[in-house]
């Protein structure tokens, strides 16, 4: 196994995200009251994906994670304070507000991906068939990830095209993490728990403090409830099945 395959594996994964955009295809408009249950949806599975990460980090070491998250929290909440000191920003087609929330959710997938590719390339130093599980269960794990930065983007207006792109841009980083990973994989498998807490933490901030404060504005409570919780249970037995 070279550095070159490992690098290749990992960008299959990078463009499996894209495919996330593609229930948009089949859907366009889209009501306040469903802009707001599509936040929810999102909201549900970052909700389900952190806790994803909090379990796998644990594994590797609990201060490790305590620390990540801490870190993952206070600078997704220095992004967002520099973010909004921008009056005329942008995203595509989108403004103002809306770029806010896209350029967010956008920094946020793309710091998890950073410790995703961290994994493909430690996988890999543990071996070729660890690696193809891994690098297969990330790649199909991308698909609900792109679904949710799409979940986001295309109802405030973003084409579904681009909100596919956007998507792929933010799971880059693990390509180009994963062949330094596998080249040195003992170094970043000692900062991996790190990673992983630290995109924990940035995810569940901005479901908490983001996505579902917006859902609550656009949908009634009952709706937002039920459906963040099921987003939630699919991602949650989504990641076992692959586990599995």
């Amino acid at each position: 196994m070279s550095a070159l395959d490992v690098f290749l594996y990992a960008f299959v994964t990078a463009l499996t995200t894209g495919l996330g955009a593609l229930p948009f295809l089949f859907v366009r408009r889209m009501a306040r009251r469903w802009l707001g249950l599509s936040n929810a949806v999102a909201a549900g599975l970052m909700a389900g994906a952190g806790a994803g990460l909090l379990h796998e980090g644990v594994g590797h070491g609990v201060s490790g994670v305590v620390v990540g998250v801490l870190l993952g929290i206070a600078f997704t909440v220095a992004s967002q304070r520099l973010l909004s000191t921008r009056p005329a920003l942008e995203l595509g087609s989108l403004r103002g507000a809306d770029a806010l929330k896209g350029l967010l959710i956008l920094w946020i997938m793309t710091i998890h991906s950073v410790s995703e590719g961290v994994g493909v390339g430690v996988a890999f130093g543990g071996g070729e068939t660890l690696g193809l599980f891994i690098t297969i269960a990330i790649a199909v794990y991308n698909i609900p990830e792109g679904l949710a930065i799409s979940l986001v983007l295309v109802p405030r207006g973003e084409p579904v095209g681009r909100a596919a792109a956007w998507s792929v841009v933010s799971s880059l980083p693990q390509p180009l993490l994963a062949v330094p990973a596998y080249l040195f994989v003992q170094t970043f498998a000692t900062f991996l728990p790190i990673g992983l807490g630290f995109a924990a933490g940035a995810m569940l901030w901005m479901v908490f403090a983001e996505l579902l404060p917006e859902a609550l504005e656009d949908a009634d409570r009952g709706a937002v409830a039920l459906t963040v919780t099921l987003s939630i249970v699919a991602m949650l037995v989504f990641q076992e099945l692959l586990r599995g």
